[in-house]
């Protein structure tokens, strides 16, 4: 028997999405910034920080996107000047990657954004709850 609307955890989830989706492009517009943008240069600026310097597949495992759309938003982040892609010394098909001068400076005020966008909109519920219900569903194998 089909459940209604407001019984399927399914439909809840993609509406739950589409909300914070939205909350997450209002976060970020005012920067300059699209929601894979700053994954993708928040990811990098953390692997940066911890003295890594991550080719482009390292990247996309860390942020959980694909490999050929992460190469197409890094260089619409390098047109923007806040990240830098060179040539694996080790890997001449490999790109390293380096946050700018700039990247350095805006990821850490776009993560301030978002974390607060999140704080916003996970405030109804009890945000332990929401963290291990949604790292139990993103957990490989779930």
């Amino acid at each position: 028997m089909a459940l209604a609307p407001g019984e399927s955890p399914g439909f809840l989830l993609w509406h739950a999405t589409l909300r914070w989706q939205r909350a997450m492009a209002a976060a970020l517009t005012p920067l300059g910034l699209t929601h894979v943008q700053f994954v993708l240069l928040a990811c990098t600026w953390w692997l940066n920080r911890e003295g890594d310097q991550p080719n482009q597949l390292a990247l996309a495992r860390q942020a959980g996107t694909d490999v050929k759309m992460t190469s197409q938003v890094l260089r619409a982040l390098e047109t923007k000047g806040l990240i830098e892609r060179e040539v694996d010394p080790a890997d001449t098909r490999a790109k390293r990657l380096r946050v700018t001068d700039a990247g350095a400076e805006l990821a850490p005020r776009a993560i301030a954004a978002v974390e607060q966008a999140d704080a916003d909109f996970f405030q109804p519920v009890a945000v332990d709850a929401a963290v291990d219900l949604l790292g139990r569903l993103a957990a490989p194998g779930s």
